[in-house]
């Protein structure tokens, strides 16, 4: 599959309408009980990238992107302004965020992820694309340096050790990440006069499995 390594301009998808869609297969019994399932491990997200734009020259920046994607062919990276770190929108990310896994002696790559926890239900989600440089790791608690005690794959999301951690030490990260997508149109339909009075052009963003 085809993806390119750039974000979507952050400040045209500052103010994009999207989140998280999942597929949920309800079949009601005779009895009036409901029988619910879903063949979605992981939600999938949408966006709008037209609703963000302010100018013409915001359109402009948006076709040119478009173009060089070649429309729906290749992927690319997205921040969702609204889930974008490891922690909370108002803290700062820190080493300590996630638990990415445990060191049993041997595993010396280990993926990154970020839980959403609500009560006593958790959701593992699987981040893919980090941010270049905000990435932070430590075992045990204890933080450790990029490039000397561990390397980041920032197109795959994996965190990889020199020698793997020992057994039942905590491997923990912090990190910003993007959102793999590309655009569900091959048609963007743009009006000067319209857009100058407040309308805007339908972008459609669909989150790929990578």
């Amino acid at each position: 599959m085809g993806f390119h390594e750039i974000r979507f301009p952050a400040n045209l998808s500052f103010g994009s309408v999207g989140g998280p869609e999942r597929r949920t297969e309800i079949v009601t019994l005779a009895n009036g009980f409901e029988e619910r399932n879903t063949p979605w491990a992981h939600s999938r997200r949408h966006y709008d990238a037209g609703v963000s734009l302010r100018s013409l020259d915001d359109v402009e920046a948006l076709i040119a992107f478009y173009e060089a994607r070649r429309g729906q062919l290749f992927g690319f990276r997205w921040k969702d302004w609204s889930d974008y770190k490891s922690c909370l929108p108002s803290k700062t990310v820190s080493a300590l965020d996630q638990l990415i896994g445990l060191g049993d002696g041997v595993q010396l790559v280990f993926k990154l992820s970020k839980t959403y926890q609500s009560g006593e239900q958790s959701y593992v989600r699987p981040i893919i694309k980090p941010v270049l440089g905000t990435v932070l790791v430590a075992l045990a608690g204890d933080p450790k340096v990029e490039t000397l005690e561990f390397s980041v794959d920032v197109s795959r999301g994996e965190i990889s050790f020199p020698t793997p951690p020992d057994p039942g030490v905590r491997v923990t990260a912090g990190f910003e990440f993007d959102v793999p997508v590309r655009f569900d149109t091959d048609q963007i339909q743009t009006s000067v006069e319209s857009f100058r009075a407040g309308s805007v052009p339908n972008v459609p963003v669909l989150e790929l499995r990578v």
